[in-house]
């Protein structure tokens, strides 16, 4: 019974930014669980390596599509590639966005810069669900998963943009699942400090040891941390779940300052 409740036998699902990082561990988990999924990525090699390297892992059925979040058109593409491909589209990471956390002191950016944090972070990750509802009312089975960020509940400087939009999606989430019920499910997982290619970009000892001096778990996440949320959030184990965000952090605050 509990592998039955983490089975995804027969579902097709979506992941932004799944060529690396946080996607590409939920791309693999989800894989894993016996899913089709169809890994959307602005760079493509890169996609059409890490679907080559899970299809080898797994046996499963791991495809690639080139997106763009910040053009309609490619987000229109990834859905309607996913539906020539497999038929039917049953789960949806949003995980691909971005932004300058930490580099967005109000004195040094202007306000193309906090547009595109919301572009990225809200409006995009919005059109994809509206894009793929009809498709999970159609299937019967619907849950939308988006990766939020600790920043969005925390208050650290030069972070007001990427904060506040992560914030957005937060409640977007929670908006939503009145929209979306009862259906299709949507959740959001707010990771905290994870070892991640953006984030070893900004890494050093002493923040590193700043941040677990706040962590009961004493380490740092890893992107397989996330996947475990997003697996959970898929399967029918979470099907009473709806228009919530977890906090995934090692049960502390780790922030660059």
């Amino acid at each position: 019974m509990s592998e039955s409740l983490l089975s995804l036998k027969d579902k097709t699902a979506l992941v932004t930014g799944g060529a690396a990082g946080i996607g590409k561990a939920s791309a693999l988990i989800l894989a894993q669980s016996g899913a089709n999924v169809m890994i959307a990525d602005l760079n493509l090699e890169a996609a059409e390596n890490t679907a080559q390297e899970i299809n080898k892992l797994t046996g499963g059925n791991i495809k690639c599509v080139a997106c763009n979040i910040l053009q309609d058109d490619q987000l229109v593409n990834a859905v309607n590639k996913t539906i020539e491909t497999f038929g039917q589209i049953h789960i949806l990471v949003n995980n691909a966005g971005g932004g300058g956390g930490g580099r967005e002191s109000p004195n040094q950016i202007t306000v193309d810069t906090i547009e595109r944090d919301f572009q990225l972070n809200v409006f995009a990750a919005w059109r994809l669900c509206q894009l793929v509802a009809p498709h999970m009312k159609k299937a019967g089975y619907g849950s939308i998963i988006n990766i939020s960020s600790m920043s969005s509940i925390n208050k650290s400087p030069a972070m007001s943009g990427y904060a506040s939009s992560k914030a957005a999606l937060n409640h977007m989430v929670a908006n939503l699942a009145h929209d979306l019920g009862p259906h299709i499910r949507i959740n959001a997982i707010g990771p905290g400090a994870i070892r991640t290619a953006a984030l070893e970009t900004v890494l050093t000892p002493d923040i590193e040891k700043r941040m677990l001096s706040h962590t009961p778990l004493c380490r740092l996440g890893e992107p397989e941390d996330i996947a475990r949320a997003v697996l959970f959030f898929a399967a029918p184990i979470s099907s009473w779940i709806s228009g919530q965000t977890l906090f995934v952090n090692g049960g502390g605050i780790q922030t660059l300052d």
